[in-house]
C-alpha cells in the first residue's frame, strides 16, 4: 500500500485523523474490499453509512454486497469509528480514500 489520504466524517462532522488512524483505516478498509470478489485495484474508495444502510463506491463504481457482508462491513466500521475521541453514536458515516 502506497501513501493515501484518508478522510472520515461522522454525523456531517469531520473527524481529525492523525498518521496512525489513517493507515488503520486505511488498511482495515483495503482488507474488507481485498476480501469481495472482483474488486481488483484501489484506486478511491467512498464507504457511506446512514444507520442501517451502507454503500461501497470503489474507483467510482457501487460495489455490489449481500445483506451479510453489508452487515458485517457496516458493523466492523461502525464499532471502529466509535472507538475514535469525540465520536458519539455515529448514525452518518463517510469514509473516503484516495491512493
Amino acid at each position: 500500500m502506497g501513501t493515501s489520504q484518508v478522510s472520515l466524517t461522522v454525523n456531517d462532522a469531520a473527524i481529525e485523523l492523525d498518521d496512525f488512524v489513517q493507515r488503520f483505516i486505511d488498511h482495515v478498509v483495503g482488507s474488507i474490499l481485498a476480501t469481495l470478489k472482483g474488486t481488483g485495484e484501489i484506486n478511491s474508495v467512498d464507504i457511506n453509512i446512514v444507520e442501517d444502510k451502507i454503500t461501497i463506491d470503489l474507483n467510482n463504481k457501487v460495489v455490489p454486497t449481500n445483506p451479510f457482508v453489508s452487515d458485517i462491513t457496516r458493523n466492523v466500521i461502525t464499532a471502529m469509528v466509535s472507538s475514535l475521541k469525540g465520536v458519539r453514536e455515529p448514525n452518518r458515516i463517510n469514509i473516503s480514500i484516495r491512493r
